[in-house]
């Protein structure tokens, strides 16, 4: 791996350990001023008080709270969206580039590919073609790698195991993905993904220990942390579950111990 490249890498995944606790904050630009996010500089100042290794944003999520971010958290800048729940249909394009994430000072770029939708190939011929741009530069790039076609869940375990492999495949150097709700099952993506692999949170829970459970089950069959947002900033005291996050990802916590933290 080029040096750059390698330096980027080591600027999110510790490299003690090899893994991460990234807190994705990319939902305004789809969903606006959700709860948690309304005020950016406030959530990000939590983020790095409570020692998060990066977060996955926009640009102008970056603008909002440019006097908060420290150098310990680096930047991962998204670069595929390009709709809203206002009426758009949920199909990524390509918003942003390879060098604008440089010039924002980025760690990483990442992009979406939703295997298995009828525009399958458009998603990968997008993200492949952003990362043969990420390379010319050695910037790191994340593919959130979505399973879905033929009635499959979100966290059906041989979807989510193709998704992740095949976003590896076409030029991811992390891949975030759903945890497939058992520890074996999960392995299977792992063992069969070169690349880290981290976990996303999906939609908020009330049961925190649900979240802690399924980060702490992710570590122990292979993962190498998490991108998680709603379950992080939705949460009445979101420094406390970076904390928390932190103590299962780099600090061998367990469920228990991060719920205790957090009450």
């Amino acid at each position: 791996m080029n040096p750059g490249k390698c330096m980027r890498m080591g600027s999110i995944f510790r490299p003690a350990d090899g893994r991460s606790v990234i807190v994705a904050i990319d939902h305004g630009g789809i969903a606006g001023p959700l709860r948690g996010i309304v005020k950016p500089a406030p959530l990000m100042r939590s983020c790095v008080l409570g020692g998060a290794d990066a977060v996955l944003t926009t640009r102008g999520f970056v603008k909002a709270s440019i006097q908060e971010w420290a150098p310990s958290t680096a930047v991962i800048l998204r670069l595929s969206g390009g709709f809203t729940v206002l009426g758009g249909r949920f199909e990524e394009e390509q918003i942003s580039s390879p060098e604008t994430a440089l010039r924002y000072d980025a760690a990483a770029a990442a992009v979406t590919v939703k295997f298995g939708h009828p525009r399958e190939g458009d998603f990968i011929r997008q993200a492949s073609l952003v990362a043969d741009a990420c390379e010319q530069w050695n910037l790191p790039l994340m593919i959130e790698a979505v399973a879905g076609g033929r009635n499959l869940k979100p966290t059906d375990p041989e979807g989510v195991k193709l998704a992740a492999r095949a976003a590896q495949e076409i030029g991811a150097d992390m891949v975030k993905c759903c945890y497939t709700g058992d520890p074996e099952s999960f392995r299977g993506v792992t063992e069969g993904c070169p690349a880290p692999v981290v976990i996303l949170g999906g939609e908020k829970t009330e049961e925190p220990e649900q979240v802690f459970t399924e980060v702490y089950e992710s570590l122990q069959a292979g993962g190498a942390g998490i991108a998680i947002g709603r379950n992080i900033w939705q949460n009445a005291n979101p420094q406390a579950v970076v904390e928390a996050m932190v103590g299962l990802v780099h600090e061998g916590w367990t469920p228990k111990q991060a719920l205790e933290h957090c009450r």
